[in-house]
């Protein structure tokens, strides 16, 4: 046995004593994410034994009255032996390449693993474009929605041949989190190579699982870096915790497990980490702008307005602002920094970036007096805004 595969065998407990997650376990719909190093042998060589052992677990919630939505890595994986490549390429054009070698070859093998149960699949390539623009947000949600209305499951990864940021970041557990917000989901399932989250690295010895997370203070000290990450996968545990966080703080409970123990996970067993729902769902439009938007620049603000953002939820008028950053146009996702450059807000900016200068540190009533009355408007609307720090 390889040193990695020890390692991982020695994270990989398997299910323990603990109380039924009754949540979990009766989820009408569940998102499941699975990274490439559950799917690949060494090498990036699709394992079609690990296929099946997950399309198994998936199957059995299906023929139990649940739906479910795979989130699936392994495109760049797989294309790294038909490309004669020892290890995933560095440069953007070839991993790119060995994408979209290994989509077809990854759906291959789980249309037919999900054949022998008699389950039909529809593949669904998004990027983070997708999650960004609302025309393309509504039509994904609209697809997942009626793939699963007709019994299909659907199989869903980056479009890793045309992405940018997501290859060189490994956003698929970010991706699965919105996901599941996008399709209303009751659940999160995110598997991987670990069994959980530790308080420190498992490969060094001494570290103790956290089997269950109601909130930010239960990650105090806690430093979630790259364990588990083989060389195949580009994803770590920050990721994993980050997009727990996303399910979480939108009231979807998340379970963060061992692939192996993937039966056991979504049957509600008390298997992995456990992060329990911490707030209520949000408006798409509030997580488009909270998670998938990207800000196109950046408006400074005095200590005032920061307080009236933050504190007051007002919003934005051109006399708190001091300075401004970026190309933008009216209707694009701006961040709003505080004077010492901490990112406090996102929001729809009213108006574009080479007018806001001739707007900062005016009141309302003086533009429109001297402007017309067109420019009696808020720069970010508090109905377009988002809190990010408080």
């Amino acid at each position: 046995m390889s040193e990695a595969a020890a390692r991982r065998d020695a994270c990989a407990t398997g299910p323990e004593d603990g109380a039924r997650r009754e949540d979990i376990a009766g989820a009408p719909r569940v998102v499941v994410k699975v990274g490439s190093s559950s799917l690949t042998r060494r090498g990036g060589a699709i394992d079609d034994e690990r296929i099946a052992a997950l399309v198994s677990a998936i199957a059995a919630r299906v023929a139990a009255g649940g739906q479910v939505l795979l989130v699936s890595s392994g495109a760049i994986a797989a294309g790294l032996a038909p490309l004669g490549l020892p290890r995933r390429p560095r440069d953007l054009a070839t991993q790119q390449a060995a994408a979209s070698v290994g989509q077809g070859l990854l759906i291959a093998r789980y249309t037919a693993a999900f054949a022998l149960h008699g389950l039909g699949t529809g593949q669904v390539l998004l990027t983070a474009d997708d999650l960004m623009r609302r025309g393309h947000y509504r039509n994904a949600q609209r697809t997942l929605d009626r793939l699963l209305e007709l019994g299909m499951v659907p199989v869903i990864n980056e479009n890793d041949t045309v992405a940018t940021d997501e290859i060189r970041f490994g956003d698929n557990d970010r991706l699965a989190a919105l996901v599941a917000h996008v399709t209303r989901a009751d659940a999160l399932i995110l598997l991987s190579d670990v069994d959980g989250l530790y308080d420190g690295d498992p490969r060094k010895g001494g570290a103790r699982k956290i089997t269950e997370v109601h909130g930010l203070a239960d990650l105090a000290g806690i430093k979630a870096g790259r364990v588990g990450a083989s060389g195949i996968g580009t994803g770590g545990m920050a990721t994993k915790v980050d997009s727990a966080a996303i399910a979480t703080q939108a009231g979807i409970p998340t379970v963060l497990a061992a692939a192996r123990w993937a039966a056991q996970a979504l049957a509600g067993e008390p298997t992995g980490t456990y992060f329990a729902p911490t707030g209520q769902r949000p408006s798409t439009r509030l997580l488009w702008l909270a998670h998938a938007a990207v800000a196109r620049g950046t408006l400074m603000l005095d200590t005032g307005a920061v307080a009236a953002v933050v504190q007051r939820r007002a919003s934005l008028l051109p006399a708190g602002i001091t300075g401004v950053a970026g190309t933008f146009e009216a209707g694009d996702p701006v961040n709003l920094s505080g004077e010492d450059g901490t990112v406090v807000a996102r929001g729809l900016v009213s108006y574009d970036a080479t007018e806001i200068p001739g707007l900062m540190g005016r009141s309302t009533r003086w533009l429109a007096s001297r402007m017309g009355p067109e420019y009696e408007r808020e720069v970010v609307h508090r109905d377009d805004l988002v809190i990010l720090a408080g």
